[in-house]
């Protein structure tokens, strides 16, 4: 990668080398390049091809910016697959609006997040399932039957690109209003899993809702590491015997855990995790 070449670039797209994230394909690769974009408010991407950015970056709310034989040019995603490039060099892959993640830990109080009578992955649960699904910068996350985001979000503060499928509306919002709070960007598809068309493949999937069809669904995706949370003890059973057919190592743990609320303790209700990793 030309650093000469790239200080003049990110100039002429008037941003400083301080304000972007930048990301080489020939290095890391396309895909680590794509959720970086997904992820970041500001990326400048050495070595791809615009077309391929703009095709990667579907769903996603970006605009591009190319530098090629022609000059400067912006364009929307859908616009950089179908234009001509010629002698394509940096891009600039850039939000509407820049965000910060909050700072802090993980595994956050629960009521850091805008949720429902208590409709929340808790701190407890996130605290085990965090580790297993190990988000990243460069990597994607599926959050499925994502209620009001915590995982995702969480993934999201930890760098990874996040998508949260979701299909109650109202909790779609509290996806958003969450992301927003913690600075965060989470793309979010209102829809079951069944009927969300061209999702990008995840690296890992923490299911939160749905019955055994949606584990088996998310472990026919190739994502590394699957991570599945449910109350009811009669679905742990199919989900494991789903994760293990498509070819993944299983494991779990309940979690039973009785919080200090004042002088007393205060159970939570018991939750099974089952983290799955893909056999090599």
């Amino acid at each position: 990668m030309d650093v000469v070449a790239l200080h003049g670039f990110l100039a002429d797209a008037g941003r400083s080398w301080d304000s972007v994230t930048v990301v080489d394909v020939g290095s890391h690769g396309l895909r680590h390049a794509l959720n970086v974009c997904r992820a970041r408010p500001a990326v400048a991407v050495s070595g791809a091809d615009p077309a391929e950015l703009g095709r990667g970056l579907a769903g996603w709310r970006r605009t591009l910016t190319v530098a090629d034989a022609s000059g400067l040019s912006t364009v929307d995603p859908a616009d950089a697959v179908v234009r001509r490039w010629v002698e394509p060099g940096f891009a600039l892959c850039a939000a509407d609006a820049g965000w910060t993640p909050s700072p802090g830990g993980w595994a956050l109080p629960d009521d850091d997040f805008a949720h429902r009578d208590g409709m929340v992955a808790t701190a407890e649960v996130r605290a085990l399932a965090l580790p297993r699904l190990a988000p990243r910068p460069g990597e994607l996350v599926w959050d499925v039957g994502a209620g009001p985001g915590a995982v995702g979000v969480e993934c999201a503060r930890l760098g990874a690109a996040v998508v949260a499928v979701e299909r109650d509306p109202v909790q779609c919002v509290r996806i958003i209003a969450n992301a927003a709070a913690h600075g965060v960007d989470v793309r979010v598809v209102e829809s079951p899993l069944a009927e969300a068309a061209d999702l990008p493949r995840p690296d890992a999937v923490f299911v939160g809702g749905g019955g055994p069809d949606v584990v088996r669904q998310c472990a026919r995706v190739g994502a590394s590491r699957v991570v599945v949370a449910t109350a009811d003890l009669e679905r742990v059973l199919p989900a494991r015997d789903a994760l293990a057919v498509a070819g993944y190592e299983v494991a779990g743990s309940q979690l039973s855990a009785a919080r200090l609320v004042g002088g007393a303790l205060r159970a939570v209700d018991p939750v099974m995790v089952l983290w799955a990793t893909r056999k090599r």
